[in-house]
């Protein structure tokens, strides 16, 4: 059905055998189902339809599909149908290819015999030239007969030859879609064995480390003890986490099943080899002859087929010759004739060219096919063969794919049976790993707490600054515009409010971790707990592990960028930096602890890259914890030193009060209330000095490890120290000595009151210059600071620029290198340049000789001319001369003989010519005597012609003669002649010649336009019919059609005639 809308696509559909080449082509349209095409092509190739598999390209061509599923019908695509019944290994192989017997349609014509000669006109000539001419024609026709019969029979085997070329190309084509078939599925099968194979053996290799180091990882659990604070009397060391009792009978279980699903693999992996190689082995195989190359073998016998054909155009042109010399003379009149005698002379060579070239060749050339065809026909035979071989190992290659699959899901299932089933060993050995993780997290939380206290003060600091950035801008705008606007609008305009302060407060967390630190790690749990190994194996961990442990490392990684340049109060940039390594370092040690016990890294990659940044990171807090243990140990001594000086003092003070309490005693009117006050200044103000030392050396309320003083400032105050109790011990060891009671009189009592004061005077001096030093060493630490920071710039910049300086040396040396090259270049180029020059001045000179030698007139003076500038050239040759001269001084020498040749050859030509011209004009005058001579021959031909054309034959009878008939005793018209009976003429010619008569005449006179031979037959009814002239059985006879003659009339018989 079509409408204007929908057009139905119609098309034919080329559909190919696979098991024997042949083709059928299909008129169909988009809408027929498949299962219509099998059942007709079961009627085709008898195929039955349940065992036809059809193939477009890769697709399988199902039943009750239309065929527009496919965009079928088109006319460049093929469908290819293959036997099912044929792949079975069980399966007859196909015979051998038959021929059609076509012998008999084409037998041999028989060859004329004397003894079978028929009757001849020509047979009374009484010239033996003329009697030949019959023979020699059925001779030429036997020999055209023959021909037409052996080219039939080549053309048809050559036939064959293409049909079977053409066959084995659909039978190759059919190969190559069963083959890509088959690759198809072949390769997804490989692709999943190849998975397959990977996961197992990442397995296996797991398994096996479990099951072989097992007693090892107990040893190392057992040999772990738990930190104090988290032993139990049921928990001492790792061991204690899992239950003893059932893990011997556990690994058993495990080896068992290990063992016996890796000889269930070995097996697999020996099957699918086979399959591996027989489908390796079906791909390299091939026929033994391709089609293209038989197709070449049988292009190349085509030149016999044109060789026959040019045979028998030659044979009927001789057919032709000889019927029409015949009918000459037939037609003329023998004894005043030549031509058949020279006609005849000349078909005895013909006969031979017939019977011992042509028809030789033409048996040559079919038993050359022959040969072909049998070659092609065991060829073919060794196609099918093949096909039917290649067929049935993809059958089976094909079901060996299925059995594989199916096993894929079974052995997939087994893969997760036994990971399931080494989860208890995998606990075991991931014991030790996770509680050093568990210990490293605790490092890791302690760190970023402290880190994160101090993003928190720091923002505080932060938000205060801006607060009182804030405060100090409204507080000029107030000032500026007070001035002119009165207070009360201002404050009713709510210009007088403050920014509320911010308070920064962070609960406390992290309060139940346990005290441990980094250094304490490999002490509680060593690096061996965890496992690693790095070879060459691809690594395998966990996808949830590895994506959480990279989140993980990202966001801390982010956290400590965000606290890059923070200090926390009472801290310092090296306690910040030594909290964030310690921070990364825990966070590594966790990450390599996330990692499957059994994870081995390719190639050592990542495993270096992790072990080189725990390292680098390990080995940058020991030089840190060296470096603040080593400031702890110097503040330590100095602290000793102080609290010398602090006894000393006090040891001063107590000696002053008791001398002051002595004085007291003795003048208690006079200098007691002086000495009590200069007592208490002089203790007020050793107690401060001692304070201040003693507050600026060391913070009891302040972590050890956060204290971290420089050296400078340790040496100022170490110094200023010493000074002061140097000059103590001096002044109450010599002058404040107090003298025995009974020896202390008024003028002692006031000089040690002097030096009290001047002790006092002396300290107030001291503390002043100490606070001097102190600003002095804060403004020398910050210079310090400022000038490291300088000189970290300045390094990186000579660090820099020492690079680019390398560089640039490397990229002078290559400049170098690069113009020495060109300048090399440049000289070899210029030397070229001007060889070539010289070259071209010499050919342009030779040029310019050749050319005078061109324009020179006349041909002999221009190759005398050449002659000579060979001559010259050959005389001028220069060893040292290019090779471009060489061979235009040679090109000149054989111009030079190429003319001098010609010159004799157009000599030679004139010559010719000249008696050429003689001879013609000669030839030119026989001509015309020739050509009046055939004029005059041929004017007396016509006219025996037309003699002959009037004559009535009395022999056998042929067509376009003019024969004479009598009307005979039974009524019926016979031709008058001699030695051949039996000629009627026609029911119709007698009518033609008696229907305007009133009576029949007695003869008729016509020209004869058909011959009917016929022979009387045997009949039981006795018909007149069948027999109509009274002949007896079997004789043969013939009616004769005659039309009227042009000026002839048919008169009636008179009466007494």
């Amino acid at each position: 059905m079509s409408s204007s809308e929908n057009v139905i696509q119609r098309g034919k559909l080329l559909v190919h055998i696979a098991e024997n080449g042949h083709s059928f082509e299909l008129e169909c349209d988009e809408y027929t189902l498949v299962e219509s095409i099998q059942q007709y092509l079961e009627s085709l190739s008898g195929i039955r339809l349940n065992d036809q598999l059809l193939l477009y390209l890769d697709l399988k061509l199902e039943p009750q599909n239309p065929l527009s599923a496919y965009k079928l019908p088109s006319d460049d695509r093929e469908i290819f149908v293959f036997n099912k019944s044929r792949m079975r290994s069980n399966s007859v192989p196909p015979g051998p290819e038959e021929l059609e017997l076509f012998e008999k349609d084409y037998p041999d014509p028989q060859r004329p015999s004397s003894s079978s000669h028929n009757p001849h006109p020509l047979d009374d000539a009484p010239d033996p030239a003329l009697k030949a001419l019959p023979s020699y024609e059925e001779q030429f026709r036997y020999h055209y007969q023959f021909g037409d019969v052996i080219y039939r029979r080549t053309v048809i085997k050559y036939e064959m030859c293409e049909r079977f070329a053409r066959e084995q190309r659909v039978q190759e084509k059919a190969l190559e879609i069963a083959r890509g078939n088959l690759d198809h599925f072949y390769k997804m099968i490989l692709q999943n064995y190849t998975d397959f194979v990977k996961c197992y053996s990442q397995q296996q290799r797991t398994h096996s480390n479990l099951l072989v180091n097992f007693g090892r990882d107990l040893e190392r659990l057992r040999s772990i003890k738990l930190i104090p604070v988290l032993q139990t009397p049921d928990r001492k060391c790792l061991l204690d986490f899992v239950k003893e009792d059932n893990l011997q009978k556990m690994v058993d279980d495990c080896s068992n099943s290990h063992r016996q699903f890796e000889n269930k693999v070995g097996d697999f992996k020996q099957e699918f080899g086979e399959l591996k190689q027989r489908t390796e082995h079906l791909f390299s195989s091939k026929a033994s002859i391709l089609s293209r190359d038989l197709e070449r073998t049988v292009k190349e016998h085509e030149h016999h087929i044109n060789e026959q054909k040019s045979i028998m155009q030659a044979l009927s042109k001789d057919v032709g010759l000889v019927k029409k010399l015949v009918d000459d003379c037939l037609t003329s009149q023998l004894s005043n004739s030549l031509r058949p005698h020279d006609a005849v002379s000349a078909l005895g060579p013909m006969y031979e060219g017939h019977d011992k070239s042509y028809l030789p060749k033409m048996q040559d050339c079919e038993r050359a096919i022959t040969n072909l065809l049998i070659f092609c026909k065991n060829k073919k035979t060794e196609m099918n063969t093949f096909v039917h071989k290649y067929m049935q190992k993809i059958a089976y290659i094909q079901y060996t794919i299925k059995d594989v699959r199916y096993k894929f899901s079974v052995f997939t299932e087994a893969l997760k049976r036994q990971n399931d089933q080494f989860e208890h060993l995998k606990v075991v050995r991931g014991i030790g790993p996770a509680y050093r993780a568990c210990l490293a997290e605790i490092v890791r939380r302690k760190a970023s707490m402290k880190l994160y206290m101090g993003m928190a003060g720091h923002l505080a600091e932060r938000l205060a600054t801006k607060r009182e950035s804030e405060i100090r801008r409204r507080e000029d705008f107030l000032k500026v515009n007070s001035l002119f606007i009165p207070r009360d609008i201002l404050a009713s305009m709510g210009l007088y409010d403050t920014p509320s302060t911010c308070d920064v407060n962070v609960a406390p967390f992290d309060t139940n971790l346990l005290d441990i630190d980094i250094s304490d790690l490999d002490r509680f749990a060593p690096e061996h707990l965890v496992g690693l190994s790095f070879k060459k194996c691809p690594s395998s961990m966990s996808q949830d592990g590895e994506e959480g442990s990279e989140s993980g490392t990202e966001n801390y990684n982010d956290f400590v960028e965000a606290s890059e340049l923070v200090e926390i109060a009472g801290t310092s940039k090296l306690e910040v930096e030594n909290a964030k390594l310690k921070a990364e370092l825990a966070s590594t040690i966790a990450i390599l602890c996330s990692y499957s016990p059994e994870t081995e890294f390719e190639d050592s990659e990542i495993g270096n890259v992790l072990k080189d940044s725990a390292e680098k990171t390990a080995e940058a807090l020991r030089l840190k914890d060296e470096h603040v243990k080593h400031l702890v140990n110097m503040l330590k001594v100095k602290q000793m030193q102080c609290e010398s000086y602090e006894k000393r003092i006090k040891e001063l003070e107590n000696r002053l009060s008791d001398q002051y309490s002595l004085e007291h005693k003795l003048n208690k009117d006079a200098s007691s209330e002086p000495m009590d006050e200069a007592s208490y200044a002089s203790s007020s103000l050793l107690l401060k000095s001692g304070g201040n030392d003693s507050s600026g050396t060391m913070n009891p309320n302040m972590d050890s490890s956060m204290v971290e003083p420089t050296r400078d400032e340790k040496d100022e105050k170490e110094t200023m120290v010493a000074d002061v109790g140097m000059v103590l011990a001096t002044s109450s060891s010599g002058d404040y000595m107090p003298p025995p009671l009974k020896s202390l009189t008024n003028d002692d009592q006031v000089k040690a009151s002097g030096d009290v004061a001047e002790l006092r005077n002396l300290l107030m001096e001291k503390s002043n210059q100490l606070n001097e030093t102190e600003t002095k060493l804060q403004a020398a630490m910050e210079e310090v600071t400022r000038l490291v920071s300088e000189l970290d710039i300045s390094r990186n910049l000579l660090d820099e620029s020492q690079m680019n300086c390398a560089h640039l040396e490397n990229c002078l040396h290559e400049a170098r290198e690069e113009a020495q090259t060109h300048l090399c270049t440049a000289d070899r180029r210029a030397a070229e340049y001007t060889s070539l020059r010289a070259s071209a001045v010499k050919i342009r000179s030779l040029f310019e000789r050749l050319k005078v030698c061109v324009s020179s007139g006349g041909v002999a003076s221009f190759a005398e001319s050449l002659r000579a500038l060979a001559q010259s050239v050959a005389n001028s040759a220069n060893e040292n001369a290019d090779d471009g001269i060489n061979e235009f001084r040679e090109c000149v020498r054989m111009l030079a003989e190429k003319v001098g040749m010609l010159t004799r050859q157009r000599a030679e030509l004139i010559d010719r010519y000249t008696k050429a011209e003689t001879s013609h004009e000669q030839l030119t005058k026989d001509l015309e005597e020739k050509k009046e001579l055939v004029n005059n021959l041929y004017m007396k031909l016509q006219s025996e012609k037309q003699v002959n054309k009037e004559k009535i034959s009395f022999g056998r009878l042929e067509l376009h003669e003019i024969a004479a008939f009598v009307l005979n005793a039974d009524g019926h018209y016979e031709a008058i002649n001699r030695n051949c009976t039996h000629y009627y003429l026609s029911s119709e010619s007698v009518a033609l010649f008696t229907d305007h008569l009133p009576h029949r005449p007695a003869h008729i006179v016509g020209q004869i336009v058909h011959i009917e031979k016929q022979t009387v037959k045997s009949s039981s009814m006795g018909s007149s019919e069948l027999n109509p002239y009274g002949l007896p059985i079997g004789c043969e006879y013939f009616v004769v059609t005659v039309a009227m003659l042009p000026d002839t009339t048919v008169h009636s018989p008179t009466a007494a005639s």
